[in-house]
């Protein structure tokens, strides 16, 4: 049974975070325009491991999307594939920034994952991320033959703004009614727009992705619309108010996670729609520490976790 309690006073750090320097900046046009120059350089997937772009049509209207495609080197029948949605406040990111992770899961689970690529705020306001999501998956999936997917393996996958992006995915295929997920991983989702109003947090501790962010990001991509009654389906996950019938979930969040509350919240209600729900909260640790500090003992902890996890999800 779901039972953390809200967070409203900040606990100290881990002990594998303590003491390392993390700017407590926020981000906000500048930030913005400096993060998008700066783009991560892509990882070496090694012998095993293959990655390749693939192109597929985008939503009526709006540019195609972009997809990079992992798997193992070898594969030979249908496998399961993660659809994997990366990070950056929806003002920012791309694949390329997770492809530590995209690398581990394809090599250690032998699966496909497929990183999409949307557009970002405040450029291209709601519902163009959702909307390129939704279109990228539909395309991924008309190459299921070529790429060798197992379309009964679908997982839907992503990191804060990326993991509130595969919630609101994966409540859009379930009212669409013609595409079954077999299970959903939300690291550190992004779900809630109401969140930059609460005035009860203790964010001391709070690192990467701060209140003032948090409001920029989601102001960014809803607009005026951010915070009111009048928020569409799909623009932000914990809008949703019937859960009931989604496919089972993991979370994981830290406990100095802005995210915390938000993340904990959606977990029980899950729980309390009859979904199967794992939730992970990890003492002392912030948004993004394992993108920050992926060789520290807890960082490399959280990505074994996601591992086991979709290897218990996963039939082969």
């Amino acid at each position: 049974m779901i039972a953390v309690m809200p967070r409203t006073v900040a606990p100290p750090f881990h002990p594998d975070l303590a003491g390392k320097r993390v700017p407590n900046v926020s981000f906000g046009p500048v930030i913005v325009a400096i993060m998008r120059r700066l783009k991560p350089r892509p990882l070496d997937p090694g012998p095993d491991v293959t990655v390749r772009e693939i192109v597929v049509p985008g939503p009526s209207g709006a540019p195609d999307v972009g997809i990079r495609v992992f798997q193992p080197v070898g594969l030979a029948a249908p496998a399961p594939v993660l659809f994997w949605i990366h990070g950056g406040g929806l003002i920012g990111g791309s694949p390329e920034q997770d492809d530590r992770a995209s690398i581990t899961f394809a090599r250690e689970l032998g699966i496909t994952v497929a990183a999409v690529r949307y557009r970002l705020a405040p450029v291209h306001p709601a519902p163009a991320a959702i909307d390129d999501v939704h279109a990228g998956l539909r395309g991924l999936l008309a190459h299921a033959a070529e790429l060798d997917i197992d379309l009964a393996q679908l997982v839907i996958g992503g990191a804060s703004a990326g993991g509130g992006l595969a919630a609101a995915l994966v409540q859009r295929l379930h009212d669409d009614g013609d595409v079954p997920v077999a299970f959903q991983l939300l690291v550190y989702p992004m779900l809630d727009d109401r969140t930059p109003d609460r005035t009860d947090m203790d964010t001391t501790n709070t690192r990467i992705w701060t209140p003032k962010s948090n409001l920029f990001g989601w102001t960014s991509y809803i607009g005026d619309r951010r915070g009111s009654a009048d928020v569409p389906a799909y623009w932000a996950a914990a809008r949703r108010e019937d859960l009931t019938g989604l496919p089972p979930a993991w979370i994981g969040v830290g406990t100095l996670d802005l995210f915390h509350d938000e993340d904990v919240e959606y977990a029980r209600r899950l729980e309390e729609a009859g979904v199967p729900v794992q939730l992970d909260v990890i003492d002392g640790v912030f948004h993004g520490f394992d993108a920050v500090y992926p060789t520290t003992g807890v960082a490399q902890e959280f990505l074994r976790t996601q591992v086991t996890v979709l290897r218990t999800a996963l039939v082969r």
